[in-house]
């Protein structure tokens, strides 16, 4: 199917969240979005009824829409909550326990309670067959199809679902994977089978096979889920083209992420990074802070000359939060980001120090924060904003859900406040400089580790909670500049109406620099590129195509690589000169230095396809009152300002009655359907005339790391 590219065809966007789904309508100049409360069970229940809710809202019905892109968290939960399919690793014979062994190193060595991340296949799964492929990939010991027989069985008695196989050095020769695969097929047509070839075809087997395991771990849960939205949608009438987000910030097609549902792993935060970088293009803020906060998680993404930062790996389900190595380390092309504390869902409680600790379980969608009147019982940061003042709870999502403010108090009383002997603000105070502060050192971390300065950035904060934390963030990261976009609530939803369609391809390839094969390395970018060009033509087969090439580069013997930019051409010997001129400058920018005499190699080679135009976002119209038009509030808030220290009258006003570039100071509330922003003392705040809020320091506030 193709997809329509004019201005007029409506574009619908879902984001399925722990807590909220999103849903976005575009059309024309306008934007409908509806924010409902995921259904775990059934998650496509969520997102049909938010569909519902945009389209009667716009006057259409679902044979009008011309494109669906969508984003889940389902593939991540899944391998949080250990409720994937039950699944079987097939390896080289005497590394079935490399996913249990890892790195044999600790992630914090002086925790004697420490916790490894648990292996998703179990020892008694893991499978071995006698073969050997040497990393120039010759074959060293034949494959004996003998085993195969032998695995099939045991997978049928053990009512096995999905199938990862991993085998040594198969990046560099998948024939034996291929072998393994179509014998399997022939026995069990219905298997899950995912190769690593496939996956992950790289170099570092421990990333390489747990990468492989936990795609086929997710991969019935995901196809299965994908299959009945889409069979659904098609009972609707909805037959349009259904596009996937990936975590590496491009759209892929329904059967790419039913394969590979992997690379669906925080596609939902990559939304938001999208849209973050959108709107420092078109407020001329090249270098960005992102934040996101949502019902369950909040995250940042240091964004430089307005492109997210971008990796080849990321750890999921970790034992420890913030602790790196404590998870499972998946290589996939990702979108940068911290985790950086909690969600309004979040869940506080009092430590063995008396202590405040929020988070990390989540109250979630079921039962919700204790104000949603659902059941919850425990107070979470949702109760302790309403409590503060800085929530409406007649306007909260549109007025769908009715909040209770005396619930909350009296959830705050019960867990917090009674037992440090303080009243139920003061609780609810404690809860929420606990989140912003341990958002603000997390967010100072990660920008020193990679070299950036926090200050100079403009905030762009997006999210159902972020607005109402991001202008306290700012003062205690000393951020000067906090922009709020239009229908910030669902953010990343409207992201991913503004991402291309695009598709990376990693390979190892080994090369040093002093024998360099150019014409092995062609053919290589060759298959490479038909591949990822395949699946960006399937969704997209009309369009013209942006090839982007790059090298994975290191000097000889050391453990990590610097990526490397390549021109869009078949490479010469002579470009070997070329690729090492760009490793020592980066190097050098890294670092401060090169090593002389050094020989260079290149580990890995990386083409993304990238479909130009067809996904080119509407031109969305934000009606905004004329500057000389006037502004009155519409109502009166007690809101807790916290560095003033005290509660005050805060004026509120609707976002959209704010005339151009009429200045609020703070303390103030401004509120719409889907978030409110919290104006603290220390900003001044006006909407610009594309519909932005802008919240800018006040030059009299002083030093704001609070």
């Amino acid at each position: 199917m193709t997809i329509d590219t004019t201005q007029s065809s409506p574009r619908l966007a879902a984001d399925i969240g722990g807590t909220f789904t999103d849903v976005v309508l575009e059309i024309d100049e306008r934007r409908v979005t509806s924010k409902v409360l995921t259904t775990p069970q059934a998650p496509e229940q969520g997102v049909l009824t938010g569909i519902e809710n945009v389209l009667k809202q716009a006057g259409m019905s679902h044979t009008d829409i011309s494109l669906f892109i969508h984003g889940t968290t389902l593939a991540t939960n899944a391998l949080i909550e250990k409720k994937g399919a039950k699944t079987a690793f097939i390896t080289t014979r005497g590394f079935r326990d490399t996913i249990e062994i890892g790195k044999e190193s600790r992630f914090d060595q002086y925790d004697i309670n420490l916790v490894k991340p648990e292996a998703i296949v179990p020892r008694e799964l893991r499978l071995t067959v006698h073969e050997r492929i040497a990393v120039n990939g010759e074959e060293v010991v034949p494959l004996e199809l003998g085993d195969i027989k032998q695995i099939g069985s045991a997978l049928r008695d053990q009512g096995v679902e999905s199938v990862a196989i991993g085998l040594m050095h198969s990046y560099a020769n998948p024939a034996n994977e291929n072998a393994i695969e179509a014998a399997l097929r022939s026995e069990l047509p219905d298997l899950y089978i995912s190769k690593s070839s496939e996956i992950c075809p790289e170099i570092r087997e421990y990333e390489r096979f747990v990468t492989t395991c936990a795609n086929a771990y997710v991969q019935p849960i995901i196809a299965s889920y994908l299959t009945r939205l889409r069979e659904q949608l098609d009972s609707l009438g909805m037959a349009c083209p259904m596009l996937l987000m990936t975590s590496g910030g491009g759209l892929t097609t329904l059967e790419a992420a039913r394969r590979m549902p992997i690379r669906l792993v925080e596609s939902g935060p990559a939304g938001g990074a999208i849209l973050a970088a959108h709107i420092g293009r078109e407020s001329a803020n090249p270098d960005l802070l992102s934040f996101d906060m949502g019902g369950t998680t909040a995250k940042v993404c240091l964004i430089d000359d307005n492109q997210p930062m971008k990796s080849r790996s990321f750890e999921v389900a970790r034992t420890k939060r913030f602790m790196k190595g404590s998870g499972m380390p998946v290589r996939i092309p990702v979108i940068e980001m911290v985790e950086i504390g909690a969600g309004g869902g979040s869940i506080a409680s009092i430590d063995t120090t008396r202590r405040i600790q929020v988070g990390p379980e989540s109250a979630a969608s079921e039962p919700g924060p204790a104000c949603y009147g659902r059941g919850g019982r425990r107070p979470t940061v949702t109760d302790a904003d309403l409590t503060l003042g800085k929530i409406d709870a007649r306007l909260f999502a549109g007025g769908s859900i009715s909040l209770d403010p005396g619930k909350a108090a009296e959830a705050i009383a019960s867990s917090i406040s009674e037992q440090l002997g303080v009243d139920a603000a003061t609780g609810a105070l404690g809860i929420c400089e606990i989140v912003e502060e341990n958002m603000a050192n997390a967010a100072r971390v990660h920008a020193i580790e990679r070299g950036r300065d926090i200050t100079a950035r403009a905030m762009i904060a997006f999210g159902g909670a972020a607005p109402l934390h991001a202008a306290r963030l700012a003062e205690k990261l000393n951020v000067g500049k906090v922009i709020i976009p239009p229908s910030a609530g669902v953010g990343s939803a409207v992201g991913f109406l503004r991402a291309p369609i695009s598709y990376e391809v990693v390979r190892s390839l080994m090369q040093k620099l002093s024998r360099f094969d150019a014409e092995l390395v062609n053919g290589q970018f060759a298959d490479m590129i038909a591949e990822a060009t395949a699946i960006v033509c399937s969704a997209a087969p009309k369009s013209d195509l942006i090839i982007q090439r790059s090298a994975h580069v290191r000097y000889s013997g050391q453990g990590h690589e610097i990526e490397v930019d390549l021109p869009n051409r078949d490479l010469c010997t002579d470009d070997a000169k070329l690729i090492k001129r760009g490793f020592e400058t980066r190097y050098r920018q890294l670092y401060g230095r090169v090593i002389p005499h050094a020989d260079v190699e290149i580990l890995s080679w990386t083409s993304t396809v990238t479909a130009a135009g067809p996904n080119e976002p509407h031109k969305i119209r934000i009606e905004v009152p004329p500057a000389d038009a006037p502004m009155e509030k519409i109502n009166t808030a007690r809101l807790f300002d916290a560095r003033l220290n005290t509660f005050v009258d805060a004026p509120i006003f609707w976002r959209f009655a704010m005339p151009a570039n009429r200045t609020v100071s703070g303390p103030a509330i401004i509120a719409e359907n889907e978030t409110s922003t919290i104006v603290t003392s220390s900003f001044n705040a006006h909407v610009d005339t594309a519909g932005c809020i802008v919240l800018q320091v006040r030059e009299t506030a002083g030093d704001n790391n609070a």
